[in-house]
């Protein structure tokens, strides 16, 4: 049966595949008995899920090779096995034909009375081999709990796998794709956790906020997954199937025709300059971010380097993966970022100092590196060598004061003339910038920006301190509001502050790579985004589409602006 999940479409995208299930599903087991002449067809229920079982096990089989087939095989065939115990199966069908048991009951029953036989051995390695009794039946139960028709397990034979999960952390992220996973469906997290971030920049379909996703789904279904509409269709009809095959050729015809826009000046309709950086972690952003005609990489997240790991990187470690960003830029400039990492991800990598109640408040970005300044020297020294190969800015998050701004500038000055002294080629001037996040920051930026050479605006953790409202929150979305006026005084007073003392302002937050914000962006008076590369034409071809002069003008109304409807009524004037 066709069932709809309701969610928040975290990263767009239309996919077909197969469901995968983190966590194994929560049977519900009906005990009512059977009426007699329910019997047999609840007999050739049981059956019909046994062999489906059995089958899938045999297609996993087929599918190892070498030492894989030797270490896992053993497992498949003990469990093939099972399901060919004569003791297990003449005791399912007596308590589905003698004691009137429904399949889901009969599965149950013979489990617990199998499991205990397991336990009272004395072997203990006969006794862990009750896990296999575990697998087995679940395997079966969720065979038997399936509603797919031959016509949709044969298409979900050939599609790749849809990962349902309650949330995934974003280290994980990184990995899914080469295990053909084709998008994500969480029944948590929000559309700006930093996971649904890095979902955008892979171009990965993610749907968060599918409360009910784990019960429903199981294992093999057959999902459609509409990270546009953000809604999940569990065993999508023909209708469905025509819909997404439509919504294919579409996506196909828009990229080719953004694709044109590769190499085009990013220029608005009254030939105003406007630079598009790319927000990059993974060496694919860098080459995406070339080949889309990035004027640079305008955010460089360097904590991808320290996560999933048992050890910090070095500073060789890290200065080779500095020099080969820097070189694959070829010549265009690079605003790494320094270590900005918090308890809630530092703790895994043995850098956080105590456990926090609450680490978005507390010891996280440029306050953890000053806290540690061995770690924030080593960093500092892999990327000023790594300044001798092109243009690099450096960035520093969380900052709060310009006491912060003063020490790391002194901490580049005194690793700069240690590596010149050591033989090390190191550029002779460094462009060194605040990131704006914080609202005091915002707010003290006109004192703050005589100690900084550029500014990066990140709008993702300012609109979550300034509302008060956690980003990862999923209950919190309403308020989670970019377009809260509030954030537009604070946008349009960092940019107007830039634009005086004449440094440079940019905007990495996800407000950047959402062509809906565009116009918005360039009435307030931004002229640098920095984005996920796969964002970029689309941005580009927005830019191109709107008029700056007439949009800088309407910035007065705007920022008078009460909701978001009055700032759709007064940009569609533009």
């Amino acid at each position: 049966m066709r069932i709809v999940l309701a969610g928040i479409g975290a990263s767009r995208g239309m996919v077909l595949g197969r469901a995968r299930l983190v966590q194994p599903s929560q049977f519900i087991i009906d005990e009512t008995p059977l009426e007699p002449a329910e019997i047999e067809a609840e007999a050739a229920r049981l059956q019909q899920a046994l062999e489906t079982a059995q089958s899938e096990l045999r297609a996993i089989r087929e599918k190892l090779h070498g030492a894989l087939a030797r270490e896992i095989g053993e497992f498949i065939d003990a469990h093939s096995m099972l399901l060919n115990d004569p003791e297990l199966l003449t005791g399912l069908f007596d308590l589905v034909r003698r004691g009137r048991y429904r399949a889901g009951a009969a599965l149950k029953l013979q489990r617990d009375r199998l499991a205990a036989v397991f336990e009272a051995m004395d072997d203990p390695y006969l006794r862990s081999r009750r896990e296999d009794i575990d697998h087995v039946i679940g395997r079966v139960q969720s065979a038997l709990a399936r509603e797919t028709s031959p016509a949709e397990r044969q298409i979900a034979a050939r599609v790749g796998t849809i990962l349902v999960s309650d949330q995934i952390a974003p280290a994980e992220m990184t990995h899914l794709t080469a295990q053909g996973v084709l998008a994500a469906v969480c029944t948590g997290s929000s559309a700006l956790s930093h996971s649904a971030i890095l979902a955008r920049s892979m171009r990965l379909p993610m749907i968060v906020g599918a409360h009910e996703a784990l019960a429903v789904v199981h294992d093999d279904d057959l999902l459609l997954v509409d990270g546009d509409q953000g809604q999940v269709v569990v065993h999508p009809t023909a209708q469905d199937l025509a819909r997404y095959r439509q919504h294919q050729r579409d996506a196909q015809r828009e990229g080719r025709r953004l694709a044109e826009l590769a190499l085009a000046p990013t220029r608005t309709r009254d030939d105003c300059a406007i630079r598009l950086f790319a927000n990059a972690e993974l060496a694919g952003d860098v080459a995406q971010a070339r080949a889309n005609g990035a004027d640079g990489i305008g955010l460089y997240r360097t904590e991808f380097l320290f996560l999933q790991r048992h050890h910090l990187p070095d500073e060789e470690e890290q200065f080779l993966a500095y020099r080969d960003l820097v070189l694959g830029m070829g010549g265009l400039p690079v605003t790494i970022r320094t270590l900005d990492l918090g308890a809630d991800k530092a703790d895994a990598t043995g850098l956080a100092l105590t456990t926090e109640p609450n680490p978005a408040l507390g010891m996280r970005g440029v306050r953890l590196s000053m806290r540690r300044p061995a770690l924030f020297a080593t960093q500092m020294r892999a990327i000023l060598r790594a300044s001798a190969y092109g243009p690099i800015r450096i960035l520093v998050p969380m900052v709060t004061n310009t006491i912060e701004m003063q020490a790391t500038r002194r901490l580049i000055q005194i690793c700069a003339r240690d590596l010149r002294s050591e033989g090390h080629e190191v550029a002779d001037q460094f462009d060194l910038g605040a990131m704006i996040e914080v609202p005091a920051a915002a707010i003290a930026l006109p004192n703050l920006i005589r100690h900084i050479d550029f500014v990066a605006i990140g709008t993702n953790d300012l609109v979550q301190y300034t509302l008060a409202a956690d980003r990862n929150n999923d209950a919190l979305s309403e308020l989670y509001d970019p377009l809260h006026p509030a954030i537009l005084q604070l946008l349009s007073a960092i940019i107007r502050c830039g634009e005086k003392h004449a440094k440079p302002v940019s905007l990495c937050g996800e407000m950047a790579s959402d062509a809906r914000y565009t116009p918005l962006l360039l009435a307030l008076g931004l002229t640098n985004f920095s984005m996920h590369s796969g964002a970029l034409l689309e941005v580009r071809d927005a830019v191109s589409r709107c008029d700056r002069s007439r949009l800088r003008k309407l910035a007065p109304r705007l920022l008078r602006a009460e909701d978001r409807d009055a700032l759709r009524r007064i940009l569609a004037k533009a």
